[in-house]
């Protein structure tokens, strides 16, 4: 028995693997919730009615899927080309310092209308940068990145942590840990009053639209495909390697760091050191339960969400611990890893 590597892989394949991945890890965490003493059925009706069941779960469904999106987005379009960047989280909090920094002290009287992209475009830059250090010692000293962008997470949260601790902690926060808030013409516009679902979800979903059309239909799409199928026939067939590298770094990054902004300015209004319960992490999950396709990306995050919101209501009503939510998503992960190796491999006996 060996595995043949499929010279075509049918279309209805590819879009079911992600949906029997989602079973799989359904099925399989169902056990562990049985043995937990508590009916199956039920436990997964009760976190669909805690995402869903009333407007506020549902719009702080939607509010948790908007910083999924974007750090599912940074991931696909890295993974794509294979840059891995595994630093999500990292670049997340520089990029939210970053606007929390620019509202606080440069255009906290600026008006909305110039404020806010400007916040934004100082997340994503942030963001950016924190991915080109690892992305040139790459390039300059076939450094892997795996390691740099992750350990990289853990100076940028440290250093985040020694900003809200000194220079930029907040003198009317009573001592707690926390960067100065930005002016409230900088927060985004609520889609729904009294609630905290924001602008910033219109805006994760534009930016998959926008990729999906980016990475299908122009140049550099193709471009960052080849570097990722085949780097030595990419670079043969006159791709850059180089600076699309540099170029999916940008992008990559810029979506990390905009996820952080727009948490800051959409939610918080100021920076903790737990400001992400791991976006940046879960971004990578999100990234790999779409296939690395941006549309996928929006839906995948949505279950994501669905799943951490759910479980809070679910283990209030049942007694279930609420960390079956990330059991069932690591097992989603897992179950999507092995459903897409069938997808390029058949079983020849």
């Amino acid at each position: 028995m060996r595995f043949e590597r499929r010279e075509h892989r049918p279309v209805a394949l590819v879009i079911a693997t992600p949906l029997i991945a989602i079973v799989a890890a359904l099925a399989i965490a169902g056990i562990l919730i049985a043995i937990a003493g508590a009916p199956v059925f039920e436990a997964y009706w009760r976190i669909l009615l805690g995402a869903f069941g009333s407007r506020l779960s549902a719009t702080e469904t939607l509010t948790r899927a908007t910083p999924l999106i974007l750090a599912g987005l940074a991931a696909a379009v890295a993974f794509r080309a294979r840059l891995w960047n595994i630093g999500g989280e990292g670049q997340l909090y520089l990029g939210a310092i970053s606007a929390a920094w620019a509202g606080s002290h440069l255009f906290g009287t600026w008006p909305s209308i110039v404020q806010i992209p400007l916040l934004l475009a100082f997340g994503a830059v942030a963001g950016m940068i924190l991915l080109l250090v690892p992305l040139w010692l790459r390039l300059r000293f076939s450094v892997d990145e795996v390691v740099t962008t992750l350990l990289l997470n853990f100076v940028a949260v440290l250093f985040v942590s020694m900003l809200i601790d000194t220079v930029l902690k907040d003198p009317m926060a009573f001592g707690w840990p926390q960067s100065q808030s930005i002016s409230d013409a900088a927060m985004l516009p609520k889609l729904l009053a009294r609630s905290r679902l924001h602008f910033g979800l219109v805006i994760a979903i534009l930016l998959a639209l926008v990729l999906a059309f980016v990475q299908s239909r122009t140049v550099f799409g193709m471009q960052s495909r080849a570097a990722g199928l085949n780097p030595q026939g990419a670079a043969f067939a006159g791709v850059p390697l180089c600076k699309t590298l540099v170029k999916v770094a940008c992008i990559s990054g810029g979506l990390a760091g905009l996820a952080g902004a727009i948490e800051v300015m959409g939610v918080q209004g100021y920076v903790t050191t737990d400001l992400s319960p791991g976006y940046g992490y879960s971004g990578i999950v999100v990234a790999m339960l779409a296939n690395l396709n941006p549309l996928g990306v929006v839906l995948a995050g949505l279950f994501t969400a669905t799943m951490f919101v759910g479980a809070d209501g679910m283990s209030r009503s049942l007694g279930i611990p609420s960390y079956i939510a990330d059991v069932i998503v690591a097992l989603s992960l897992l179950s999507m890893l092995v459903a897409v190796f069938f997808t390029q491999y058949r079983i020849r006996r």
